[in-house]
Order: C-alpha cells, then sequence, then structure tokens
C-alpha cells in the first residue's frame, strides 16, 4: 500500500497540483494585498472615504444580537469584481507576451511530407 502511495504521488498530475495550490495561495495574498492596501484607498478617496462594510440592520435588541451586515456583502462584491479585474490584466498580459514569442521564434522547416518521402523510396527501389 505505501508503495501504491508514492507512486500516486509521484505522478506528475498530482505534483503539478499540489504546485499550482502553493502558487495559488502566494498569488491570492499578493492580490488580496493589491486590493486592499492599493486599490481600495484610492476608491475610497475619490468616493469621500464611504465604507460599506459597516452598513447593517440589528436583529434584535442588546449587545448580543445577530447583525444583517450586508454592507460587508456589498464590500466583498466590490472586491471580487476588483480582483476579477486584475487578474483579467494579468492574464491579458502573459498572453500577450507569448503571443509575442510565438511571433518571434523563426517558423520550423516542417521537412518532406509523407507523400514525398514514400515517393523518394518508391524511386530508389525502382533503379
Amino acid at each position: 500500500m505505501l508503495k501504491e502511495f508514492k507512486d500516486f504521488i509521484a505522478k506528475g498530475n498530482v505534483m503539478d497540483m499540489a504546485v499550482g495550490i502553493i502558487i495559488g495561495a502566494a498569488f491570492t495574498a499578493i492580490v488580496g494585498s493589491l486590493v486592499n492596501d492599493l486599490i481600495n484607498p484610492i476608491i475610497s478617496l475619490f468616493m469621500g472615504g464611504v465604507d460599506f462594510s459597516n452598513l447593517g440592520v440589528k436583529l434584535g435588541e442588546g449587545e448580543d444580537a445577530a447583525v444583517f451586515a450586508y454592507g460587508k456583502f456589498i464590500m466583498a462584491i466590490i472586491n471580487f469584481l476588483i480582483i476579477a479585474f486584475v487578474v483579467f490584466l494579468l492574464v491579458k498580459a502573459v498572453n500577450n507576451m507569448k503571443k509575442e514569442e510565438e511571433e518571434e521564434a523563426p517558423a520550423e522547416d516542417p521537412g518532406p511530407s509523407e507523400i514525398d518521402l514514400l515517393k523518394e523510396i518508391r524511386d530508389a527501389l525502382k533503379k
């Protein structure tokens, strides 16, 4: 059973997935910081310091009453849209870089086709 587990872990798909998850977690921290520390303050500046996260309705009396915090939900939606847009821009930039590299790479000579090779073999056998 231990050998089967080692074989499973050693497969490329599992290792690729693990690397993707680790890189994704690090990327999430970077994008989260970009949104929270750089973009949201700029948006707040233009909106006059408006922060929706404190908006909510108290569902009951007293300090321990539940709060219907719709403001946090609004902020989560705004943050999601900003993050999605930033990721879109990053993916677009990477795709453009790949496209430029492909255009700069010289086209490989495919060589003779199968039909050409078969004709050469036929001609050689005739001799």
